[in-house]
């Protein structure tokens, strides 16, 4: 059964097939070869999305397109340009501290490329940055929203893997303020170097005036992060406060969504749940089957016998998942990938909770490498260029994070230094 489920699911991939619809026509052959009954498929499909954490993809999602609508992600570009675009390329850093802002929202990469890309691109563009840098800096920067929490893929890592999902959440700060560090500290370098963005502090609001008009956008990190971590609610419930949050100031402070512009905004936020959705669907039908035949158990035993220690373990696992992450949406590759490799994790006696931050942060770089790099067709879109103009930019920014996962890989502390701290017992 299963090199008939993997060997259909590489042809698909290479015959450019969906990936939901990948996973699930190999699964479907799987339990026909294995003679099993076909209910067991629906069954396990709904298995794999009642699950109460996951109904907070769907409210993030609509809360990030809430907030793209609603002026707050104008008005946070405005107020990181305040802080670090008087300096010379002080613009690309101002994309990098504007991502990171969104990200502890919006929990997608994906609409934190839509949202501030659709300010960005076209600002960095004016002041004579090159369009394809421009759509690279945005799609790498976008990474941040599913590495600093909230963040989707973490909330799949934890239902997969059982791993409390509120540790991860406090885990991803360490990881996402040193990747954030570090791309501003390279995008200053790169462009003192090529001699841009002397002109960025141009038509920069002052500090003060920036952040009055941002502070109810600012405030929304504060109260949904804050009441995470104060036990005031969970990550699910708080990614419905996220929406309401979102709605009020767009419609009644703000007032830059109109009652005519919801349901153009339910309707994005419908489509990407549905597609997210149907993924976890089927990778959790491809999951369980492969469980069943022991794959899991066998692939264990042989990474023992092959990988002596756990430092050769996790260089073994960041070389795979660079790779699978590049042709393998995010999430279906967590849900496929963390039920096998989070208990061998745990017997190299790995912290799951930081073996859940390197698959994380890891797979995300799938988001920005070809051939299916989701925030490169994003970024693209918003930029109107062809994906291969931006590789050539895209390649410095790869290697800046693959720089930092090595970082977040031998030195556990980035990542469990804060869990540790707050969860102390």
């Amino acid at each position: 059964m299963t090199p008939v489920m993997v060997g259909t699911m590489v042809l698909c991939f290479a015959l450019s097939v969906s990936v939901a619809v990948s996973i699930g026509l190999a699964s479907i052959l799987g339990i026909q070869v294995a003679q099993a009954n076909m209910l067991i498929s629906a069954k396990e499909m709904f298995n794999s999305i009642n699950k109460f954490p996951l109904a907070a993809i769907p409210f993030f999602i609509l809360a990030g397109n809430l907030m793209e609508t609603g002026g707050i992600s104008r008005r946070l570009v405005e107020f990181a340009k305040s802080i670090v675009g008087g300096v010379q390329g002080g613009l690309p850093m101002t994309c990098v501290l504007t991502c990171m802002i969104f990200a502890a929202v919006s929990g997608s990469s994906v609409a934190t490329t839509f949202a501030i890309g659709a300010i960005l691109i076209p600002a960095l563009i004016k002041h004579g940055y090159p369009t394809s840098y421009a759509a690279a800096l945005q799609a790498t920067s976008a990474e941040l929203g599913v590495i600093i929490p909230p963040s989707i893929p973490m909330i799949l890592y934890g239902v997969s893997a059982e791993v409390s999902i509120g540790e991860l959440f406090i885990a991803g700060f360490g990881p996402g303020l040193l990747i954030s560090a570090a791309l501003m500290l390279f995008v200053w370098v790169y462009c003192k170097f090529k001699g841009w963005g002397k002109t960025d502090g141009d038509g920069r609001m002052p500090f003060g005036k920036a952040l009055w008009q941002a502070g109810w956008a600012l405030l929304m990190p504060v109260i949904i992060l804050g009441g995470i971590y104060g036990g005031i609610f969970t990550p699910t419930e708080a990614s419905a406060v996220a929406v309401f949050y979102a709605l009020v100031v767009g419609l009644v402070i703000y007032r830059e969504i109109k009652f005519v512009d919801l349901y153009a905004i339910l309707r994005k936020s419908v489509l990407s749940s549905a597609v997210i959705m149907f993924i976890i669907a089927n990778a959790g039908l491809f999951a369980f089957l492969i469980t069943r035949a022991g794959v899991p158990d066998a692939i264990g035993h042989w990474l023992e016998s092959v990988l002596k220690s756990p430092a050769m373990f996790l260089l073994g696992v960041n070389a795979a998942l660079f790779v699978i992450g590049m042709f393998i949406e995010t999430s279906a590759a967590i849900i496929v990938l963390a039920p096998i490799l989070a208990p061998v994790a745990q017997h190299f006696g790995i912290d799951p909770v930081h073996f859940g931050l390197i698959m994380v942060v890891n797979l995300a770089l799938g988001m920005i490498t070809p051939p299916f790099g989701v925030n490169l067709f994003a970024a693209c879109t918003v930029a109107r260029i062809s994906l291969d103009r931006i590789v050539r930019h895209l390649v410095p920014f790869v290697l800046v994070i693959l720089a930092c996962l090595m970082v977040i890989t031998y030195v556990p502390w980035v990542s469990l230094a804060l869990r540790d701290l707050v969860y102390a017992k």
